[in-house]
């Protein structure tokens, strides 16, 4: 098996989802991940930006797109790991709904999961976000007070959801 899946301590599909503010560093860790033989890369983002071009101007917009692709994405993510493929979900699971939506998935395909939380001192999320926003190569752009209203709507997971949280530290 992979690298990732040794390191992990996993010998089957992983699912691997992202818990981090806006711009703490999980995008260059979906693609790390995602690079691990017999592992598939969804991104939220991508997928929104051409299913609803121009759809993405506000967190409220993202949220309702993001809602509508898990119901067609959900089956499918299922499917890959039942078949044995590990997937990188770039679909933040930032309340007790959107984790649920993922505890679903695991529990479909019986795949092992890891939650991979970053952590990042509060200011530097801001400064990334800017920066990232200046170079446009990200298809989500938010302001920083959307970045901070997403911040203050995180939930963290409770023990009883029963996730295994990996810490990281931006990459």
């Amino acid at each position: 098996m992979d690298g990732n899946h040794a390191e992990a301590g996993v010998t089957g599909p992983i699912l691997h989802f992202f818990r981090g503010e806006i711009a703490s560093g999980n995008f260059t860790l979906v693609r790390r991940l995602a690079a691990a033989p017999g592992t598939v890369s969804i991104e939220n983002d991508a997928w929104n930006a051409a299913l609803w071009p121009g759809g993405l101007k506000t967190t409220d917009d993202h949220a309702r797109c993001v809602g509508r692709l898990r119901k067609v994405m959900g089956p499918h993510v299922a499917a890959l790991l039942s078949q044995g493929l590990s997937v990188v979900l770039d679909f933040q699971p930032n309340d007790p709904s959107a984790r649920s939506w993922m505890r679903g998935l695991i529990e479909a395909s019986d795949a092992a999961h890891r939650l991979h939380s970053l952590e990042m001192e509060n200011a530097e999320c801001p400064r990334r976000l800017a920066m990232r926003d200046t170079e446009g190569a990200h298809e989500f752009m938010a302001s920083e007070a959307e970045s901070a209203r997403l911040a203050d709507d995180f939930r963290p997971p409770h023990s009883d959801e029963g996730f295994f949280i990996q810490r990281s530290t931006p990459c």
